[in-house]
């Protein structure tokens, strides 16, 4: 396979095709199939632990292969990195630097600090789940020395290109790359808690456990909505960039990323070949001087249906193929689908995104069984199945074992189709009339997928321009260049003599300099400089190709030299904290207090009625802030308590500043800052970082304090007791709060479950808005029921129905310095609230112990929410 690539400057920019290796035949399948870089984790600090990775033994080997093939590598350091792995990370980074690979992907911010600080020139891509939705965000990776930002999934096309205009007019322009391809994480990447609150594994350390794909029912007002076969309500559909990909191109990112480091080798050959021909394909129609038919819009593309979502679309109906052909689909639907959708780039389409029928692969959609007879299934076909596909039966209950076998003989009849198997493959006792039918399985596109990345001889070749120059009595000169910037020299070890039969012209030149079959190149470009007739004997010329060829291969498999400081640490980074600093001693002569943030008036009440002091507000609706905020204030008198701190919402896309507007005009003593907008916006006023900001680490908790004055910190929910403890050693104590009780926040996400299935509604301009009229649950499989709130930008969080504390572990704390404590609330009555405070408060003062309490409110025992020394399962 020959990249296609013309070899002009085009003026608009060719991005980067990146895509998953997760382990050796995954790399080499990208490779021939056409990636211009790959990403993989190593065996530690990746977001995919349970993918096979690559170890640090293997980095010198894989980056030569894919550097002699034209290839960059990217290694994912992207997960959040604990008080204690700091040295550990240190020295698995100066590996990675020397070892010569292209980029970290990272999201801890500490992590960026020590990177940049170990090398001032290894470049950091900042990771989808450092959650980038904005300009302010893309200005926070530049500060911290991120040379590319990876933006959240969530973002739409028109909010791509508006980041572009903004970071362009600020001067703070980073290259973006976006996911074009791949499972779709229904939260935003890093700041999703499920797995951990569900069964102790943090997404945040590449755990996930995939509560997304499960089936939820739906509970609002205390009743169960009947949503027929509609079940997994929060597992989106896959996302395929691909009819959207001239509009991507236009947006001038920089990089498209293919997800799947835990598929196999054949879907990385699959989706990279689709996308590398496609990509090249749409790069020659934009190139050309005046294209006569210009692509669709996207609306065009994407033409929104009535009447909600039918079935998983088929190849047949999505009309697909304007542009791209069937094939392409059909290739994407085998590699891997839950079906397979434009995610949000064409803007938010509740009704689209999650189909809710099932949460697991599927494939190509074949029809559905008329009839079942003398051991035959009759369908009428919607895409081809030949013998030895396999296929599964699909009765609207993904849950349970599903019937399905390989075909034993197809036999078409008019418009119907017989479908014969195996005998004793299936029961088709199990099989009914009306049954959808999905091929899972196509050996034949698997074995050619198989052949693309087998053998040892490179199979995708990248094109190399060749000028040669010569004249009578001079030895022949060929230069030849790589689309990467590398260049050779080669002379003939012959003289050029005047030719007097077959001088040496172009097409010759292009025949001999054109023969690198078996090699990682091919021809692009070839420019005769040659003045008059000569000639040199073919032998020469050959040798000469040959040469051109060893000369790049060993050029291009030299290991990057980054620059590496050796007489430096972590430890210069870390804050100075001496344990009897007069700080210290005073926050230990202070006694505990107790913070509580609520989400309603009511409970506001309860909690100014306890006496609380400090008070945090996060209400759906901003404008109400100002009422709590006067409530507050009338209670002050002369004193300078109680305090209120209102919060804004968790993510701010661009043009949001609105709501930010809305927060800060309640005119509160300070607010709960989230996000990089937040951090920005709310710079001139007293701000505590929240939870969501992902504070693990002292190099962290000391950036956030440094560069943005903010009065706390709460402690990332990451931590267990143990990292907890070793946090708060390594800092200032009085710079953080603990969340001691909550309902702990496990999805956030742009998906709005109100809107997709208690309205017929795509957004917030015809749903009716349910979420302000109706009190809606979701119910896992184990019974628990978890209250689903929507704040101002109809942004959804599943909070877990059962509170977790961790006042076990008070004392400890306080010990350590520790003197702000947080509990939350989310739909508790006032007498709960009441009650709640005041054993929190016995707590605080000693009165009654850490395990009373629990006892006493019926609470899950567990802090944080990481597996750790606590060992108390989330599930009891």
């Amino acid at each position: 396979m020959k990249s296609d690539r013309p070899f002009s400057q085009p003026s608009l920019q060719r991005p980067e095709l990146l895509a998953p290796a997760g382990n050796w035949d995954c790399a080499k399948a990208a490779v021939e199939n056409g990636a211009d870089a790959i990403y993989f984790g190593l065996d530690r600090f990746n977001a995919r632990m349970r993918a096979q990775n690559f170890t640090e033994a293997d980095l010198p080997q894989l980056m030569t292969f894919l550097h002699r093939r034209g290839v960059k590598g990217y290694v994912t350091v992207n997960t959040l990195i604990f008080p204690k792995e700091l040295a550990e990370a240190q020295q698995y980074l100066r590996t990675i630097i020397a070892a010569g690979v292209d980029a970290v992907i990272v999201q801890d911010v500490g992590i960026c600090r020590l990177i940049r600080h170990l090398s001032p020139d290894f470049p950091i891509h900042a990771s989808t789940q450092m959650t980038i939705t904005s300009a302010a965000g893309v200005e926070f990776a530049k500060s911290l020395g991120c040379q590319l930002v990876v933006l959240a999934r969530e973002c739409s096309l028109q909010e791509i290109n508006k980041i572009q205009q903004q970071i362009t007019l600020q001067e703070t322009s980073l290259p973006l790359e976006v996911f074009v391809h791949g499972a779709l994480c229904v939260a935003y990447s890093g700041q999703c808690l499920t797995s951990e609150a569900l069964g102790g594994r943090s997404a945040n350390r590449g755990e996930c456990a995939q509560a997304c794909r499960m089936p939820y029912d739906l509970i609002a007002d205390g009743e169960v909505v009947n949503l027929k076969e509609r079940k997994y309500l929060l597992s989106p559909q896959d996302l395929a960039g691909l009819d959207v990909l001239p509009d991507l191109v236009k947006s001038g990112v920089t990089c498209l990323k293919i997800e799947g480091r835990l598929k196999a080798p054949e879907y990385v050959a699959n989706v990279t070949r689709v996308y590398r021909q496609a990509l090249d394909g749409v790069m020659a129609e934009l190139e050309r001087p005046n294209p006569l038919t210009p692509f669709p819009t996207l609306a065009q593309r994407h033409e929104v249906r009535e009447g909600g979502i039918k079935a998983p679309l088929s190849v047949s109906e999505r009309g697909w193929g304007r542009g791209q052909s069937n094939q392409e689909h059909y290739n994407l639907e085998m590699a891997f689908s839950r079906g397979l959708y434009t995610g949000w780039f064409g803007g938010i389409n509740n009704q689209e995104l999650v189909h809710a029928r099932f949460g697991k692969k599927r494939g190509v959609y074949l029809g559905e069984v008329s009839r079942i007879h003398n051991e035959q299934v009759t369908v009428k076909l919607e895409a081809p199945v030949k013998p030895g596909d396999g296929i599964v039966f699909d009765c609207g209950h993904p849950e349970a074992k599903e019937e399905g076998g390989r075909v034993y003989a197809v036999v078409s009849k008019g418009k119907e189709t017989m479908l014969t198997f195996g005998r004793n493959d299936l029961n088709l006792r199990r099989v009914h009339i009306g049954d959808r039918i999905w091929k899972t399985s196509d050996p034949e596109l698997d074995k050619q997928l198989r052949q693309s990345f087998a053998g040892e001889n490179p199979q995708f070749q990248r094109p190399i321009s060749v000028e040669i120059y010569g004249e009578v009595g001079q030895p022949l000169i060929a230069i030849a260049r790589d689309q990467l910037g590398n260049i050779v020299q080669v002379e003939s070890a012959i003289s050029l003599v005047e030719a007097h039969t077959k001088p040496l012209d172009t097409d010759r030149l292009q025949e001999q300099f054109g023969r690198l079959g078996n090699t990682p190149f091919c021809l692009g470009t070839l420019t005769n400089h040659l003045s008059g007739a000569i000639m040199l004997p073919v032998s020469e010329l050959n040798r000469m190709r040959r040469e051109i060829v060893a000369q790049m291969e060993e050029l291009r498999s030299q290991p990057k030299r980054w620059q590496l400081r050796s007489d430096v640490s972590f430890q210069d980074l870390l804050p100075s904290s001496v344990p009897s600093s007069p700080t210290l001693r005073e926050a230990k002569a202070t006694s505990p207090s107790l913070i509580v943030l609520v989400r309603n008036l009511k409970q506001l009440q309860a909690a100014l009625k306890a006496g609380i002091e400090t008070l945090y507000c996060e209400f759906e609706d901003p404008r109400a802030y100002r009422e709590a905020v006067q409530l507050v204030h009338k209670q002050r008198q002369q004193s300078p308590l109680p305090t209120i701190w209102v919060a804004p919402p968790r993510i701010t896309k661009p043009g949001e500043n609105w709501i930010l507007q809305q927060v800060r005009a309640s005119e509160a003593d300070g607010y709960l800052v989230r996000n990089y907008d937040q951090l920005q916006f709310f710079a001139q006023d007293r701000c505590i970082g929240d939870f969501s900001l992902n504070v693990a680490n002292p190099l962290t908790a000391d950036y956030f304090q440094q560069h943005f004055g903010l009065e706390r910190l709460t402690a990332s929910y990451d931590l267990n007791i143990t990292q907890l403890q070793d946090l708060l050693t390594s800092c200032p104590p009085q710079w953080f709060e603990v969340t001691i009780h909550q309902h702990m926040p496990m999805f956030h996400m742009e998906h709005c479950v109100f809107c997709a299935f208690l309205s017929t509604g795509t957004d917030y301009t015809n749903c009716g808005r349910p979420c302000e009229k109706q009190e809606v649950k979701l119910r896992d499989r184990v019974g628990s029921e978890h209250v689903l709130k929507a704040d101002v930008g109809c942004r959804n969080t599943v909070f877990n129905g059962t509170a977790q504390t961790g006042a076990e572990y008070v004392q400890r704390l306080i010990e350590l310095g520790l003197r702000q404590f947080r509990i939350e609330f989310v739909n508790e009555t006032p007498e709960q609230v009441s009650k709640t405070i005041h054993c929190y408060s016995q707590l605080l003062q000693g009165e009654i112990t850490g395990s009373q309490l629990w006892r006493e409110l019926k609470l899950q025992n567990q802090l944080g929410v990481t597996r750790g020394p606590m060992g108390v399962s989330a599930l009891r």
